[in-house]
Parts: C-alpha cells; sequence; structure tokens
C-alpha cells in the first residue's frame, strides 16, 4: 500500500470514529499546547529582554559606575551589608571620570526619587523624578515629543527647568500645551522645556510618568545628600570600545579611592549583562523543566493511543486476516497501523500547535507578557507528535502483523 493511500486511509478510520479518536489525542494535544505556549512566551521574553528591557535601563553601549549593583540574583546578606558600607559615588568622581577617560564616550550622571507632582490643583503622586547632567537624553536615547531638552548652561546655572515624560503631560496638561508652563514638584515651580516621546511600559509599568531637572537644581534637596549621585552612565561608541573604558574608569576610581592591587574594589562597574544574566538564570530553569512538563502528557497521550490502537487491532481483527489471504505481507498490516498511530498523534499536535500559537497570542494581547511563537517549536511539535504515535503504535502494530490469517478470518 502507497504510503498517501496509508494516510489517507488512517484519517478515514480517524474520521468515523470522532469520539474514540477525540479521546485519544488529548494527551498529545496538551503538551503540545503546552510546549507552543511556553516557548512562544520564553521566546518573547528573550527578545523583550535584550532588546527593550536591558536597553531601557541601560541604552546601547552602557555601562554604569555605581556604589553596587543595581541588578543581583542570589547575592547573600552579608555581601550586601559589605555594599553598603562602601562610600558613595560622588559628582567629583563623576567629573573626574569623564576627564580621564580618553575614549570617545558619552557622560552623564543622576539621581533619582520619588515625589509628588502638581499643576493648577491637579495633583500625581510617586511620580519619578531624575536630577540628571545634559547628556542625560542622549545616553538613555529618548527623543522628544515637544520642546527641547534642558542645556549645559542651564545645569551649571542650576536652572529651574524639567523635561516630563509623555504620560504625565497628558495625565497633568490635558489638550494644553506643557511646554512654558509651571509644574510644581515638592511644592517648588519648574518650567516645562520639553516632553519625552511615548516610551511605552515594561510588564505593565508605564514608562511615561517621570520628570528629569538639571541635578542642580531644586531637585538635589531629596534625590540625594549634597554633592552625591546614584549612578554615571557612559556610553561608548561600540562593545570593545565600552569594554575600554570601563577598565579606564575602574583605574580612575581605584586610583582615587587608593585601593592596592590586593584589594577588591569598593564599587561597581554595571552593564545589561548583569540584567540578561539574571533572566537567563531564570529562562534555564524555565527551559529545563519544560521537557519534564510536556513529557508527562506526551506519555499520557502515548498510553491512551496505544489502548485505542490495541482496541482497533481487536475490532478488526477479521479485516485483518482478509487482507493477509489476499496477500497483504506483514509489514504491509504493521505500516498500516504505524501509519494510523502516528496521523491521531500528528492531528492531535497539530491541534495543539494552532491552540498554543492562539493561546500565546491571547497572553500577548490581554497581559504584560510578551509572545513570540519560535518556528522550531512548531517542528519539535510535529516531531513529537510523529514520534509519539509511532512509539505508542508499535506494539498494536506487532501485533497485528503476527496475527494467523485463517484465525484472524474465524473471529467474531
Amino acid at each position: 500500500m502507497p504510503f498517501a493511500e496509508a494516510i489517507r486511509l488512517a484519517l478515514r478510520v480517524l474520521w468515523s470514529q470522532k469520539m474514540k479518536s477525540g479521546f485519544s489525542l488529548v494527551g498529545v494535544f496538551i503538551g503540545v499546547t503546552f510546549l507552543i505556549a511556553v516557548v512562544s512566551i520564553v521566546e518573547g521574553m528573550n527578545r523583550y529582554m535584550t532588546d527593550r528591557f536591558a536597553g531601557t535601563f541601560f541604552g546601547v553601549n552602557t555601562f554604569h559606575l555605581r556604589r553596587f549593583p543595581a541588578f543581583t540574583d542570589d547575592v547573600p546578606p552579608e555581601t550586601r551589608r559589605v555594599w553598603r558600607r562602601r562610600p558613595r559615588i560622588t559628582e567629583t568622581d563623576a567629573q573626574v571620570v569623564a576627564d580621564r577617560v580618553t575614549l570617545p564616550v558619552t557622560i552623564a550622571w543622576q539621581s533619582t526619587a520619588s515625589a509628588t507632582v502638581q499643576f493648577r490643583g491637579r495633583i500625581a503622586t510617586q511620580i519619578e523624578i531624575t536630577g540628571a547632567s545634559e547628556k542625560y537624553f542622549e545616553i538613555k536615547n529618548y527623543g522628544l515629543e515637544r520642546g527641547r531638552s534642558f542645556t549645559a548652561q542651564e545645569v551649571r546655572a542650576g536652572a529651574p527647568v524639567v523635561v516630563i515624560g509623555h504620560e504625565l503631560a497628558a495625565r497633568m496638561f490635558d489638550d494644553l500645551d506643557p511646554i512654558g508652563r509651571e509644574l510644581r514638584i515638592r511644592e517648588t515651580p519648574y518650567r516645562v522645556v520639553g516632553v519625552v516621546e511615548p516610551q511605552g511600559n515594561l510588564f505593565g509599568i508605564s514608562l511615561d510618568k517621570f520628570a528629569v531637572a538639571p541635578y542642580t537644581s531644586p531637585v538635589k534637596r531629596f534625590t540625594n545628600p549634597p554633592g552625591l549621585v546614584d549612578a554615571v552612565m557612559v556610553r561608548a561608541t561600540s562593545v570593545n570600545e565600552m569594554r575600554l573604558a570601563m577598565e579606564q574608569t575602574e583605574a580612575v576610581m581605584r586610583s582615587r579611592r587608593g585601593l592596592r592591587p590586593s584589594e577588591d574594589s569598593n564599587f561597581a562597574l554595571e552593564t545589561s549583562e548583569g540584567i540578561l544574566d539574571v533572566w537567563g538564570k531564570i529562562n534555564t530553569i524555565l527551559l529545563a523543566a519544560l521537557p519534564g512538563l510536556v513529557s508527562i502528557s506526551l506519555v499520557v497521550g502515548g498510553i491512551v493511543i496505544m489502548n485505542i490502537m490495541l482496541m482497533a487491532v481487536a475490532e478488526r481483527t477479521r479485516e485483518i486476516g482478509i487482507r493477509k489471504a489476499l496477500g497483504a505481507r506483514r509489514r504491509d498490516i504493521m505500516r498500516q497501523f504505524l501509519v494510523e498511530s502516528a496521523t491521531l498523534a500528528v492531528v492531535g499536535a497539530l491541534i495543539g500547535i494552532g491552540t498554543g500559537i492562539l493561546l500565546a497570542e491571547v497572553v500577548a494581547s490581554s497581559t504584560p507578557l510578551p509572545a513570540t511563537v519560535a518556528p522550531w517549536s512548531v517542528l519539535v511539535g510535529v516531531l513529537l507528535g510523529g514520534g509519539v504515535g509511532i512509539a505508542a503504535g508499535l506494539y498494536p502494530a506487532s501485533r497485528a502483523s503476527r496475527l494467523d490469517p485463517v484465525d484472524a478470518m474465524r473471529h467474531e
């Protein structure tokens, strides 16, 4: 029997026994659905973390000089206590690094706190307020929807000017043009000079509810003690130059703090790799657990398919005997049942793939979690379905192929 004919015959048998076939493919359907959905979410998260999350906090080819890392994983309490005893990063440190790094880099420093913002009786609480130097916007790659960013002259003068996020502008000013209007931050008036283009959200958290003012403006009263900063941001033109700039920054800071070669650095140089390393560990755990979870459904599905095929052999014993009497060889009978079993499992896998893709789309559209269907997961789903079908059909097919034609034709 040609292979295509065997598949056609298998589909006809499956269609004629819809209820039985439906129950037999549930296990494969669930396993493949889970595979596609989870892999899609993990793949989407991988792209999101690389392209969006890391870029949002650090920028491309950027590192931060900090007192201790902002993003850590499984750090012992004693290590955190040591970190808290480290000296703070100062504005002088930032300026010395800017003066002594010889590579063509862009440098800014910033400190952040939260505060209440007001405009004509409207109040917005828990708004992220950042005091920064003028290159901050360039490093963060913020485009301006309206107005401009503040200048180096305004930073030197400590001018009370502010650039705000798109959502904050919409909330406080509605249809009014914010440029030139007075926004009060902790009761201190600031003149709005710019509005940043929409940044979207991160895991459901808005990235557009912020205000940035010169670090020398009145925000210095609450973002940090005088002369201190949270981080120095350094952006290079390439990964290699970033590495060299990190080496120069480390050398400058160790020299300023009088550290001996045997002593560890009492500051941190952090890149987006730190965030991606944390996510990488989570990703590894998810992908390591995935085969076990999927295999449970597939094993159950395989057992169900095997039982269904054994029932099919028992029900079609007389048909098998007639086929053998008419010249069908043992391998023909075996192939027929293997194709039928594999077809049943592949149909379940295909339905599972469609459902998994649909589930991933629902998750992506209704939750903050991104989801991107990986083509390889679709291929794996089909192969798993076929493999489970063949494995589950081997024993029933072998049993059918060994039936004696005379005894089989007598079977009632």
